[in-house]
């Protein structure tokens, strides 16, 4: 190995990670489930009754909490956190950085007499002022109107983290705009379970609520922290730039469920220990396709507190992996040529009697009652497909989509082919009223015998970003270092907007003098009509797909600008208007940001590059072409002009080679510089992000290839960057 890449880790202190990475697990992992968050037990030890069930009713009803309560509910919190040993308490919130953020106050208040207590009052607990001026607003807030607020969020628990509480929290501008991922997730989830009880109601009068559930599937990689620290790459943008291939990557399909290796297993256990005290229900870990990818997945939960945990598990996931060794990679595709990571958002909607309304049921009725939800869901995405894939994309997300792992960037819906025949049958029923042999026909020998359809049908169809599994969605598309709010946000807005579509359009009927389960038929059976161009049973990596998508009508917004210039159509404002999910100020200033955020990951990528190309990649080759030219000068000395050809043929040629290449990263760094100046410069955001991704991020693959190029040909002890071997398959 390069002396020169590994120079730094000799400084580095003896590792011993036997001792360091062993973790002592307990008997019970449920033992450990919730002790550090303020739970519904918790709540019920430390609160009077009627201050448990005020705060209940608020979680569970969306009542307001009076301030008296609030003021309860402070002291109560204080009080069973320092018996955890907390010092501070912080409003944790979602800005729309990506990431989370936190600021912490103490309990400490000084009092007269040179005394001091610890306070923390209901005032303290609703509301914080951190400065909204310095995270993304698109210029809702000017620099010089700071003012922002957080406020308690009731329906997630508050939770413990070393020694401070964190109470999560919505964040709003001083004017109400929203700032964060929560705020409008709340608001959709408000309208989705609106929408969707009353259309429940059709078929169970007891239905009072329903609640969107989230499942989500982690994806991640896990490299050594020294080699981590030896690619600026890697440091700075979360991905390889540069880098050759290793010989061996995920072409044996051996990494896949694959022993779990003893250093990582025990990163897995510790993580899973503070993922249980925090109340994260993690189930299932395993090695991913790639070579040190893998894969982190809880029990599904409301979608709410799955987003907050979501968020939550990969600050801690940061953490611990640090304890490890590890650093932790959330981009989706931070090596080129293998598996890049995603993260699956298992989407569905439950009642307060129990039930699952994507789940089939016993009878005809629960049936035809899954059967609403599932072509309403279905219609919902055909109607909005454009506003779902605006949802997923990022620059990082851009390098997964439509690649061997992950699916293309044109949404459509895969729902197996048991469940489209059934959908042929309930497109071929007459218009209006049903006789009472085709209504029984119809119950019986198609909407009958869905469970048993269900039962069989467990194909899953990996290139589809939208698939029925069973009981639930998959939004495949979702990446890795995205925040679930988004795509949550997306779905159960569209999804509220078509069930309140769907449930005015069934009354209608009703009152033109159809039976409630005809104008229900009637009305499913418009809609797979119309739906029909969305689904799609086959192979969606192909290009007959790409081809066919057109003819139907889908659109292949193949990256982030494309997807983005969709976002701000008026069919989408007025949808989140309609459902006051977004007013058209905060749709324009969210596109502004992504734009904004586009632009300036690119850049930042093109200037590591640059960087990297010049005074690393560059001087190496150049110093390697000086000793072939050293060796070229001493064959000729010995053998002379006519026989240097013949014994050094071989390194005249490799000179020449390495001088092309050096000369192709020169001139395409030198332009990528220029491209990206220009692109600084412009000040419309969509404009702007176009020109980095057609006229400076293509710059990028042409330097790399000619660097990759060079890794091959120039001494393994004189190349600057640690290679794919060396960061891939460290144990």
């Amino acid at each position: 190995m390069s002396t020169l890449r590994f120079k730094a880790l000799s400084e580095l202190p003896f590792r011993d990670f036997r001792r360091d990475n062993h973790v002592q697990v307990p008997c019970k992992l449920s033992d450990l489930y919730c002790t550090n968050v303020f739970s519904e037990n918790t709540m019920r030890e430390y609160l009077a009754k009627g201050a448990f069930e005020t705060i209940m009713s608020a979680v569970k009803k969306g009542t307001k909490i009076p301030r008296e309560i609030a003021d309860q509910v402070a002291v109560a919190m204080k009080d069973w956190a320092m018996s955890k040993g907390v010092t501070h308490y912080t409003h944790w919130f979602q800005p729309l950085t990506g990431t989370t953020a936190e600021k912490h106050d103490s309990f400490f208040t000084p009092i007269e007499g040179d005394r001091a207590i610890e306070r923390f009052s209901g005032n303290m607990l609703i509301q914080q002022e951190p400065d909204a001026s310095s995270f993304p607003n698109g210029g809702i807030r000017n620099t010089f109107e700071a003012r922002g607020y957080t406020a308690w969020d009731p329906t997630s628990p508050a939770f413990v983290i070393g020694t401070t509480l964190c109470i999560p929290s919505i964040f709003i501008s001083y004017t109400g705009e929203t700032l964060d991922y929560k705020t409008p997730l709340l608001r959709a989830l408000q309208a989705v379970d609106k929408a969707a009880t009353e259309v429940a109601r059709f078929f169970d009068k007891n239905v009072e609520k329903v609640t969107a559930t989230l499942g989500w599937e982690q994806e991640y990689f896990l490299i050594d922290s020294a080699l981590y620290q030896s690619r600026p790459d890697l440091l700075f943008t979360g991905q390889t730039l540069l880098g050759h291939a290793s010989a061996k990557g995920q072409q044996l399909d051996d990494h896949y469920f694959g022993s779990i290796p003893t250093r990582v297993m025990n990163f897995m256990k510790e993580l899973e220990i503070e993922c249980m005290k925090l109340g994260i229900p993690v189930t299932t870990r395993h090695n991913e396709v790639a070579p040190n990818q893998f894969e982190l997945a809880p029990m599904f939960e409301e979608a709410n507190v799955a987003v907050d945990h979501n968020s939550l598990l990969m600050d801690v996931m940061a953490r611990v992996a640090h304890k490890h060794h590890f650093h932790i990679l959330f981009h989706e595709k931070p090596f080129k040529g293998i598996n890049g990571s995603g993260k699956h958002n298992n989407w569905s909607l439950s009642t307060d009697t129990g039930e699952n309304l994507l789940s089939p049921g016993k009878n005809p009725k629960k049936n035809l009652q899954f059967l609403t939800f599932f072509i309403n869901t279905i219609k919902a995405v055909y109607e909005y497909s454009d506003l779902l894939r605006a949802g997923i994309a990022s620059a990082s997300n851009d390098h997964r989509l439509g690649a061997n792992e992950a699916p293309p960037a044109i949404i459509s819906i895969f729902i197996g082919s048991q469940l489209t025949n059934v959908l042929d049958e309930l497109e071929k029923i007459k218009e209006g009223k049903l006789t009472p042999d085709e209504k029984t026909d119809l119950k019986l020998n198609v909407v009958g015998k869905i469970p048993m359809i269900l039962l069989d049908n467990t194909d899953r169809n990996r290139t589809s970003p939208f698939a029925f599994t069973g009981n639930k969605f998959e939004i495949r598309a979702v990446g890795s270092s995205a925040n679930c709010a988004e795509a949550m946000t997306i779905m159960n807005s569209i999804v509220a907007k078509q069930l309140t579509d769907f449930r005015n359009e069934v009354e209608a009927l009703v009152r033109d003098g159809l039976k409630k389960d005809e104008a229900i038929f009637n009305v499913l059976r418009e809609y797979i009509k119309q739906s029909r161009s969305i689904m799609f049973e086959g192979d969606g990596y192909s290009d007959e797909w790409a081809e066919e998508a057109v003819g139907r009508g889908l659109k292949n917004l193949k990256n982030t600008p494309e997807a983005l210039k969709c976002e701000t159509d008026e069919k989408f404002i007025q949808l989140y208007e309609e459902l006051k999910v977004f007013n058209r100020r905060e749709i324009e200033a969210r596109n502004e940001i992504k734009l904004e955020k586009y632009s300036a990951v690119i850049s930042i990528e093109a200037k590591v590059l640059a960087d990297i190309a010049r005074n690393h990649i560059v001087p190496s080759a150049i110093g390697y072409q000086n000793r072939l030219i050293e060796n070229v000068k001493g064959l000729k000395e010995i053998f002379g002009d006519e026989g240097l050809q013949e014994v050094g043929g071989e390194q005249i040629s490799l000179i020449r080679e390495i001088s092309a290449h050096i000369a192709t990263i020169k001139r395409k760094v030198d332009e990528l510089i220029d491209k990206k100046a220009e692109a600084t410069e412009m000040e419309d955001r969509q404009a702007q992000a176009e020109a980095f991704c057609y006229r400076v991020k293509p710059l990028f693959n042409e330097i790399r290839e000619a660097s990759d190029a060079l890794e091959m040909l120039v001494d393994d002890e004189m190349w600057p960057l640690t290679k794919y071997r060396e960061l891939l398959f460290t144990r």
